[in-house]
C-alpha cells in the first residue's frame, strides 16, 4: 500500500529556533531612519526566527505532500491534466521572456508580438476559425468573453436576444458565464444515448435565443454526431453556435469546430496544449471567431504594418479589453512551443493516443463500474459507482478518497449530474499502458475492499476526510485568521 511521509508537522509560524543571520548593528544605529524610515518600519513582524536549512526542509516537505502531474496519473475528467513538457518551462525562464514588461515600446518586444501573432494563426488553423484573441486568462473567462462577443454581434444587428440554450451535459461554467453576461439560461435534456436531444433543441430555440453553448465531444466523452444538423437548427433561428473547447484534445487534427459550423470557440491552452493549470496565475482561454464576429474582438489586436508588429487599438466595434495588458504571456509561450514542437501530425497523434487510452481504461473498468449510454467514447468517459452504493454502501466520493491512499489523484466525481454516482475519468495521452493497468487494478481492488475501510478513507494523507462544506463556507486563508479561529477548520 502507498505510504506517504510523516505528516505531523507544525506550521512554519509555530516553529522557532536560532536564525543564521543576526544584524545587531541595526539596533545600535542612532539614526535608524537613515536605513529604514520610521513610516515603513514594522515593530511586530510576528515571524519565526529560523535558520535557512529549517525553512528549506519545511517547504520541501510540504511540497512532497502535494500531488500534481509530475507525481503520477491525474485522471481528473474534463480538466485534461496532461504532463507539462519541461522544454516549454525552460523557454519561459529565458530573460527574453520573463524579463520583458508590457509597458515596453512595441519596437523593443517584436519577438514577443511575433510569438503571439503566430500563436493566433496556429489556433486559427487548429480550430477552423478566422481570428483569435489571446487575452482571456482561463477557460471560463474565455466563455464570458464569447458571450460578450455574442451580445455585441446581436446588438450590432439590432436584435434583442436574451437567452442562451445549454444542454444538461454542459460544463458548469457555461451557464455561469452566460448568466454573468446578462443572459437567461435555458437548459435542455440529453437524449437516451447521452447526446443533444434534437427535438428538445428545436423547441427551445426562438427569436430570443442568442446562442447555443456545447462541447463536442460532450462531458460524457460522446461525440455529437448530429453536430451539423444542430448547427442548422441554431443558425435557422438566427443564433450563434458556441464551442466549449475543453474537450478539443479529443478531436485535434481529426476535425475542427470550423468544420462543424461553430461561430465562436474558446481554447483551454492549459488543457489542450500542456501548460500548467490554475493556481490563480497560469492558464489561458483564447477565443476564436468566424470573420463576421472579428470586428468585436478585444483590443488591442496584433497587426503587421510596415513589416513591424503593432498593437492596434483603433477598433470602434470592439468589446474593449477583457484583461490587463495582452494575456498570460508565459502560458502563451508554452503553448506556442508545444504546438511548434508537435506539429500538425504530432497534435493529431496526441488526440489519437488520448482516445485510445480512454477507451482502453474504460474497457478495463466497465465490468465493475458500469458505463451508462453508448460504449464508444473519446478522450474521457463516465462510469457509475451506483452498484457499489446499492450493494455495499460505497459511494463515488468514497472511491475517490480511497484512491488517495494508493497515491492516485481522484477523478472528477458527481459530474455530469445525469449519471448517478458519477466517476469522470480522463487518462490523457501522456500516460503509459503500464500506468493505466496499475490504476485499473487499484480501482477494482477498492470495489472489493471492506466497505468500512473505504468509507473511512483516506488513511495515509496529511489529514483525514475533511468537512468540505465547512471548508468552502469558512475559508481560513491566513495564519492570523487561523489564530483567530482557534482550532481552525474541522477535520
Amino acid at each position: 500500500m502507498y505510504q506517504q511521509a510523516k505528516h505531523d508537522r507544525r506550521l512554519i509560524m509555530e516553529r522557532d529556533g536560532r536564525s543564521d543571520f543576526d544584524l545587531p548593528f541595526l539596533n545600535e544605529l542612532t539614526d535608524q531612519d537613515a536605513v529604514v524610515p520610521s513610516g515603513m518600519r514594522r515593530t511586530e513582524l510576528d515571524l519565526p526566527s529560523l535558520p535557512e536549512r529549517e525553512v528549506v526542509k519545511h517547504y520541501v516537505n510540504l511540497s512532497q505532500m502535494n500531488f500534481g502531474v509530475d507525481n503520477g496519473l491525474y485522471p481528473l475528467g474534463s480538466c485534461t491534466m496532461k504532463f507539462n513538457p519541461k522544454y516549454a518551462d525552460y523557454l519561459t525562464s529565458l530573460p527574453s521572456v520573463n524579463c520583458i514588461h508590457p509597458y515596453q515600446a512595441e519596437e523593443t518586444v517584436q519577438g514577443a508580438l511575433q510569438i503571439m501573432h503566430e500563436l493566433e494563426l496556429a489556433l486559427c488553423e487548429i480550430s477552423g476559425m478566422d481570428a483569435v484573441t489571446l487575452q482571456p486568462a482561463a477557460g471560463a473567462h474565455g466563455e464570458f468573453t464569447g458571450m460578450l462577443l455574442t451580445k455585441a454581434y446581436h446588438v450590432d444587428r439590432g436584435e434583442d436576444r436574451d437567452e442562451v440554450v445549454i444542454p444538461d451535459s454542459a460544463h458548469g461554467t457555461n451557464p455561469a458565464s452566460a448568466a454573468m453576461a446578462g443572459y437567461r439560461v435555458v437548459e435542455i435534456p440529453s437524449s437516451m444515448d447521452g447526446r443533444v436531444d434534437l427535438e428538445a433543441l428545436k423547441s427551445a430555440m426562438s427569436e430570443r435565443t442568442a446562442a447555443f453553448m456545447i462541447t463536442n465531444p460532450n462531458t460524457l466523452g460522446i461525440f455529437e454526431e448530429d453536430i451539423q444538423q444542430i448547427a442548422k437548427i441554431v443558425h435557422a433561428a438566427g443564433a450563434l453556435l458556441y464551442y466549449d473547447g475543453a474537450n478539443l484534445n479529443a478531436v485535434m487534427g481529426r476535425t475542427t469546430p470550423g468544420k462543424m459550423d461553430f461561430d465562436i470557440v474558446h481554447f483551454n491552452l492549459h488543457k489542450t496544449f500542456a501548460t500548467p493549470h490554475g493556481g490563480g496565475g497560469p492558464g489561458a482561454g483564447p477565443v476564436g471567431v468566424k470573420e463576421r464576429i472579428e470586428p468585436f474582438l478585444p483590443v488591442p489586436r496584433i497587426v503587421i504594418k510596415d513589416s513591424k508588429y503593432k498593437l492596434d487599438y483603433d477598433r470602434p466595434e470592439s468589446i474593449g479589453k477583457v484583461r490587463s495588458f495582452y494575456g498570460n504571456f508565459a502560458v502563451l509561450v508554452r503553448a506556442y512551443a508545444y504546438i511548434m514542437r508537435m506539429g500538425g501530425n504530432g497534435l493529431k497523434a496526441a488526440s489519437d493516443r488520448a482516445v485510445l487510452n480512454s477507451n482502453y481504461l474504460k474497457k478495463q473498468l466497465m465490468d465493475v463500474y458500469p458505463l451508462p449510454f453508448r460504449e464508444l467514447r473519446k478522450h474521457e468517459f463516465v462510469v457509475s459507482a451506483k452498484p457499489l452504493k446499492d450493494q455495499r454502501g460505497i459511494r463515488a466520493f468514497d472511491v475517490a478518497k480511497r484512491l488517495l491512499d494508493y497515491g492516485y489523484h481522484a477523478p472528477t466525481v458527481y459530474f455530469p449530474s445525469l449519471v448517478e454516482e458519477a466517476l469522470m475519468i480522463e487518462p490523457t495521452e501522456t500516460e503509459t499502458k503500464e500506468t493505466l493497468d496499475e490504476f485499473a487494478a487499484v480501482m477494482k481492488r477498492i470495489a472489493s475492499e471492506d466497505p468500512e475501510l473505504v468509507r473511512s478513507a483516506p488513511h495515509n494523507t496529511a489529514v483525514k476526510k475533511v468537512d468540505e462544506v465547512y471548508a468552502a463556507k469558512e475559508a481560513i486563508l491566513s495564519y492570523r485568521a487561523f489564530k483567530r479561529r482557534g482550532a481552525g477548520p474541522k477535520a
